[in-house]
């Protein structure tokens, strides 16, 4: 008898360590980054009037952006970061390759001088060598890892190399044939130099950097790739693209070519490197030859994407790895040369005020300046007058909001249009239920913003001037800083927990019916 206890208890001991291994090994391998996934900025620096390395750090602060990648290695920023929380990648420019691939006291020097020098007080959590280097400068793809072995040996050196990584931002064209992404390979011609990268980075446990753009593949393949799931909108089943080769479906561009980086680097027999979007984003400004380059889309895609980034719904070959992710950019770099979209990538102008409001609902602390926790729900851009009537019938009827100030002659009668009728009305039922988030949707028809909507004598019903009408100007709470609120939680970790115990359950409920079975 004694026996069979020993045996049962070994048994129910076993039952519950595999079910819980079940669940905690993708989350090992999801975790290899050792954080969650976050978006954080680029810092171009061709702007006029650039904010003093104060300044900004006191705007990175303001806007709670707490990861930042410089194209260079400034001395005057990464003093100013000093003793923030700001995490920061720094970068050896593609001029600086020939010395510091060919030099091991050359790139010794660098780190001294450009890490050693500020770390830990400023937290930089890895080296970006050179940017697209493989397709912009082949002739020095073979300086590169060279490169990036002697500044990696500079790190062991100084023993920071298990805390600073070593990459290099490649574009997306090192893939060819990207769609469907199974049948995906590196660029042959660079295979070697690739196969070189991967396996010190596999050996290293450094992210791939890759800047991915969904605008260009969209602009590239007009008539193929569809706006929408460029932009990461909703789709309907037949509108998302299928990979035959897998079945996997595809819901945005941007899954799509991050998993045609994977399957191109288990071409090579390298599984264990994990993607690191260095760069991505959307123009809101073009000439002729770039229609879609504009705010809403570039709001559109940015709000998504952060979305979709903590969501934390990986791609679907791995749902397990969420990819961060660095917007392109943080300003607009007035000084850069034609076309007119190169000047327009940025989520704020020189001046830090915003381009647009990112359309984020939540709360979080990415971009968080809405300090009032003042949200209002209006009207969406784009959607055709008829549904928007439909909405604001609803709303003024079985919702119940108040629309008697939309009414002839009253304060927000003018514009007397639809769009804004229902803008009023809208927010009028938004915090007539408590802000709740899903109060502000009306069949997608309507979006959370934390920019003010009153106008002259019209004050929305969420707005702090109901209680202070003599105030003469409409108070814009996100003008200095852009605004946008985003969830940083998700209940990734809390599914996890809930499908772990009913396992746990079931190996137990297992265990005692094998009891009874016992002599």
């Amino acid at each position: 008898m004694a026996n069979s206890e020993l045996s049962f208890s070994v048994l129910c001991i076993v039952c519950i360590i595999f079910a819980s291994l079940s669940y905690l090994i993708p989350g090992i391998k999801a975790q290899q980054g050792h954080e969650e996934p976050y978006v954080g900025v680029n810092l171009g620096t061709d702007v006029s009037n650039l904010l003093s390395p104060a300044d900004l750090v006191a705007f990175l602060q303001l806007q709670k952006i707490t990861h930042l990648r410089l194209y260079d290695a400034d001395a005057d920023i990464l003093k100013a970061l000093a003793k923030t929380k700001i995490r920061v990648i720094i970068s050896v420019p593609n001029n600086q390759l020939l010395a510091i691939g060919s030099s091991n006291t050359t790139a010794a020097a660098w780190v001294g001088r450009n890490v050693a020098a500020y770390y830990p007080q400023t937290l930089i959590t890895a080296i970006a060598v050179g940017d697209e280097v493989l397709t912009t400068i082949p002739s020095s793809a073979p300086l590169l890892v060279p490169a990036i072995e002697s500044l990696y040996s500079a790190l062991v050196a100084s023993n920071l190399h298990t805390e600073i990584k070593v990459s290099t931002p490649c574009a997306a064209s090192i893939v060819l044939d990207p769609f469907p992404p199974s049948q995906a390979f590196f660029n042959q011609s660079l295979s070697s130099v690739i196969s070189q990268l991967l396996q010190f980075l596999s050996r290293t446990k450094s992210p791939m950097m890759m800047n991915l753009y969904p605008y260009y593949v969209f602009m590239q393949n007009k008539g193929v790739v569809p706006l929408d799931n460029s932009l990461f909108k909703p789709l309907t089943p037949s509108k998302e693209m299928v990979d035959p080769n897998t079945l996997l479906h595809y819901t945005n561009v941007l899954d799509a070519m991050i998993d045609s980086v994977y399957f191109s680097m288990k071409n090579l027999n390298v599984t264990d490197v994990v993607i690191l979007v260095t760069e991505t984003g959307w123009p809101s400004k073009g000439d002729s030859k770039e229609p879609c380059a504009t705010i809403d889309n570039a709001d559109t895609y940015n709000s998504n994407l952060i979305k979709h980034v903590f969501d934390r719904s990986g791609t679907p070959l791995h749902p397990e790895i969420t990819s961060s992710a660095y917007l392109y950019e943080l300003f607009n770099e007035d000084l850069r040369s034609p076309p007119v979209s190169e000047a327009n990538w940025g989520l704020f102008y020189g001046n830090s005020t915003p381009v647009y409001l990112l359309h984020v609902s939540g709360s979080g602390t990415f971009l968080a300046n809405d300090t009032t926790n003042q949200t209002y729900c209006i009207a969406a851009d784009g959607v055709d007058t008829k549904t928007m009537q439909t909405a604001l019938d609803w709303a003024c009827g079985p919702g119940r909001a108040n629309c008697s100030e939309i009414q002839p002659g009253e304060s927000c009668y003018q514009p007397n249009n639809v769009k804004d009728h229902a803008s009023y009305a809208f927010d009028s039922y938004y915090q007539k239920e408590g802000k709740a988030g899903s109060s502000c949707d009306f069949k997608g028809v309507a979006m959370i913003t934390t920019s003010d909507p009153s106008h002259g004598s019209c004050i929305f019903p969420g707005s702090k001037k109901l209680s202070n009408k003599t105030s003469q100007q409409v108070v814009n709470s996100t003008q200095a800083s852009g605004a946008v609120t985003i969830r940083f939680s998700s209940l990734h970790g809390t599914r996890l927990s809930a499908s772990m115990g009913f396992d746990i359950i079931l190996g137990v409920t297992f265990c005692l019916f094998y009891s009874l079975l016992l002599p």
